[in-house]
């Protein structure tokens, strides 16, 4: 069995820096003994693969307009170059009979082993006209018993959902949270207590914390009070500077705990991509100093990677980068319950990210084996 110990850098998160061992794709138990090939990481950091729970689309493709296993593979290839190793596609708000296509597209994917596809985000079609974003809300509805069993018939993998909770009845929540569906608010314009509820009835996670839903005042807390005050659900952040100003993001991480934070992309088709501009449900949406806007100046997902996405967090927030490792990875992982990902402990997933000195990408390995 051929192992591999990766030396001469730092394995953020471990105390033990006598060097990484892997071996069948795992990672191993450390032993100084034992004779593998040595992999020299020349200074740098090697970190668990990052997990983004929110990819609109990469690589030019638009998970909306095309989807299917082969778009999910190239969407996830153009991510892994800035180190997510393992995603879930998203489909933004569309017709039940679109979402059931996402879906089985995603079977197929998973069926045949495409490298780091988990699963299924589906933003919508349940939410605020109010908080609609970019969404088009002629593709809204309310949740019902068909909408309900189709979202919670995925084979293999995780279903993500967000919803808007004022748009839907808390037994609705339950029965998707019974049926193993993860439920995230967002686009919403729920009050204080409406959120309240939502966390009883089922709500584990906070989609893009701050942006598209109800603010912080203090006479109505809104969606963004009730998430900062919870400190057990999983928010959703995206550190590009511009969805959210890096102070609010300072405020939101020193005010609970900070692994209960996730980095998202909400990455457009721009990312990894030489072409700035597509067009999303009939509407051209451009990348403009950084930033992907339709011609309103709306803001549309992002242009923003997971690599870049973690050095901001670092640099423009002000967290550790273990602490920001464990925004990239280990929380999204815990938040989708997804075992033996996002942690360089013994027994786990060897999805590996390997970062220079100046945090940017230089290898990723999935499973042991170097994809980029």
């Amino acid at each position: 069995m051929r192992m591999l110990r990766f030396v001469n850098g730092t394995v953020v998160g471990r105390k033990d820096q006598s060097g990484l061992l892997i071996a069948a794709g795992r990672i191993a138990q450390p032993d100084a003994a034992v004779a593998a090939t040595q992999f020299d990481l020349d200074d740098g950091f090697l970190l668990p693969g990052f997990i983004d729970t929110q990819v609109n689309g990469g690589g030019g493709i638009l998970f909306n307009d095309n989807p299917t296993m082969e778009a999910i593979a190239a969407i996830g290839a153009a991510h892994r170059r800035f180190g997510s190793t393992a995603f879930l596609p998203t489909l933004i708000s569309d017709d039940l009979d679109q979402v059931d296509t996402a879906m089985r597209a995603v079977e197929q994917a998973m069926d045949a082993g495409v490298p780091g596809v988990i699963g299924i985000h589906l933003e919508g079609p349940f939410l605020s006209e109010t908080r609609k974003g970019v969404h088009d809300a002629g593709k809204f509805r309310r949740l019902d018993g068909r909408a309900i069993a189709l979202l919670s018939s995925l084979r293999v993998g995780k279903t993500l959902v967000t919803l808007a909770p004022e748009e839907c009845e808390s037994a609705d929540i339950t029965a998707l949270a019974t049926a193993g569906v993860i439920v995230a608010a967002g686009h919403s314009n729920a009050t204080y207590r409406q959120m309240a509820d939502a966390f009883a009835a089922g709500v584990t996670g906070v989609t893009h914390l701050y942006n598209a839903m109800s603010p912080f005042t203090h006479r109505a807390p809104g969606v963004v009070g009730a998430a900062l005050e919870n400190r057990s659900v999983y928010c959703g952040i995206i550190p590009d500077g511009r969805h959210v100003d890096p102070a609010a993001l300072r405020i939101a991480v020193n005010a609970r705990p900070r692994d209960r934070f996730m980095l998202v992309t909400d990455a457009m088709p721009t990312v990894g991509s030489v072409d700035k501009s597509f067009v999303l449900q009939g509407k051209p949406i451009s990348v403009v100093d950084g930033v992907c806007v339709n011609e309103n100046g709306v803001l549309a997902g992002s242009n923003l990677d997971m690599a870049t996405a973690l050095r901001n967090m670092v640099r423009m927030v002000g967290v550790t980068l273990e602490e920001a490792s464990v925004m990239a990875s280990a929380a999204p992982a815990a938040f989708l319950g997804a075992c033996g990902r996002g942690v360089l402990t013994p027994g786990a997933r060897a999805d590996l990210v390997w970062l220079g000195r100046d945090m940017m990408v230089r290898g990723v390995w999935i499973e042991g084996r170097r994809t980029v």
